[in-house]
């Protein structure tokens, strides 16, 4: 009997000495480690199965989706810098062909080829009309590539003809290369 109660005393010691207050304000408990304890020195670290790393194979399927996934968003907008370079084509081509008909609205023409663009921001030589610039810019303006843009008065499709010859700055050609001309506006 004797025994019994000392263990239950020896027990409850030890109980009380494993959470050990701080301060009142901390709120928090120091844990000693008790005998039972696998931290405690002396015993071999052994991990939980929540608390093991992963593993080279699951870091590497990982990796492997996120290409997949980067590879298809990715995919989806590599396309879109030509397709916009365009888009900003046919919208110059458009402005131009607008100042154009405020051109031929005060002069009475289009300027001829050999005048060209350049007619709306300086004065063609003889032309007394002249009310200009009519374009707000101080030169001919250049297509998203970097390349003037062409220009016929008389055109072969219309009373002018503006065009981009596209990315590879030649005349034909599909995807990003295509022209981009004033008569498939």
């Amino acid at each position: 009997m004797q025994l019994n109660h000392q263990y239950r005393e020896s027990r409850a010691a030890r109980a009380r000495s494993h959470v050990l207050p701080l301060q009142p304000e901390a709120r928090a408990f120091i844990v000693e480690p008790s005998v039972a304890d696998p931290r405690a020195p002396g015993r071999a670290l052994r991990a939980s199965a929540s608390a093991r790393g992963m593993t080279l194979i699951e870091i590497l399927v990982v990796l492997v989706l996120i290409g997949i996934v980067m590879g298809i968003v990715g995919g989806n907008y590599i396309g879109q810098g030509e397709k916009a370079k365009q888009r900003a084509a046919k919208i110059e081509i458009e402005q131009i062909g607008q100042t154009l008909d405020l051109f031929k609205l005060e002069v009475g023409r289009y300027p001829t080829t050999q005048e060209g663009l350049q007619a709306l921001i300086t004065a063609p030589a003889a032309m007394t009309n002249w009310n200009g610039p009519y374009w707000k810019k101080s030169t001919v303006p250049k297509d998203p590539w970097g390349n003037e843009y062409q220009y016929a008065s008389p055109g072969s499709h219309g009373v002018y003809d503006i065009l981009s010859y596209g990315a590879d700055g030649k005349e034909g050609g599909d995807g990003g290369d295509k022209d981009v001309t004033s008569w498939d506006q």
